[in-house]
């Protein structure tokens, strides 16, 4: 049987990342979110139009894209409720935001220089990628236009030794990404079934 609800929030079950972006005056803010998709080499991501992020990306074109893994989950939770963002809007407030100026140093986490772009990589993160705003666009404009999705083009990667093999392919199993279920973390556990159709993706793959 099933029955018709109206969830608060669909999150089946995305990726976190943190994204690095720098602010105004130059220092890196980061923000963690799980609105997140891939296809070849770029994603989309979505969030909040009012964040301070989105504000930096739109100015700066560029940012970071950090995947944490599921022993970050303690530096994940201590950016929730923190912005960038002085004063706190009120909306914000209300929700139990605070400003903090150093989110690196208030998370535990290690700013790291990137290669491409101006926002550092996270050091702490397995997978770490260097991306440039590709467009920006308004998201549920009908809902009130508080919301924003963004196409971003990866430009550089950098993946953690220990994931990949000796052909320098990411091996499956070694990764476990920190998941957003409805709201609750959760990580991928042992291999299920080998998918059909991923056979031939996975001959290119390993063949190139």
């Amino acid at each position: 049987m099933h029955q018709t609800i109206q969830p608060q929030i669909l999150y089946f079950g995305t990726p976190v990342v943190i994204i690095s972006t720098i602010n105004p005056d130059g220092t890196p803010n980061i923000a963690p979110i799980s609105s997140i998709w891939w296809m070849n080499q770029s994603c989309m991501i979505g969030m909040s139009s009012r964040s301070q992020t989105i504000a930096n990306l739109k100015r700066e074109q560029q940012c970071t894209i950090n995947l944490a893994s599921a022993d970050l989950v303690h530096a994940v939770d201590r950016l929730a409720l923190t912005t960038g963002l002085s004063p706190v809007p009120e909306y914000k407030q209300s929700m139990g935001y605070v400003y903090v100026p150093d989110k690196f140093e208030h998370a535990g986490l290690t700013p790291v220089a990137s290669q491409t772009v101006q926002p550092p990589c996270i050091q702490e993160c397995p997978v770490q990628m260097e991306a440039l705003l590709e467009q920006s666009y308004v998201f549920d404009a009908k809902s009130g236009g508080h919301l924003c999705a963004a196409e971003l083009k990866i430009n550089r990667i950098h993946i953690e030794e220990a994931l990949l093999n000796d052909r320098q392919r990411i091996v499956a199993e070694r990764w476990h990404p920190l998941i957003m279920n409805f709201c609750e973390f959760f990580t991928t556990g042992t291999t299920i079934y080998p998918s059909r159709l991923a056979e031939p993706f996975t001959k290119q793959y390993y063949s190139s």
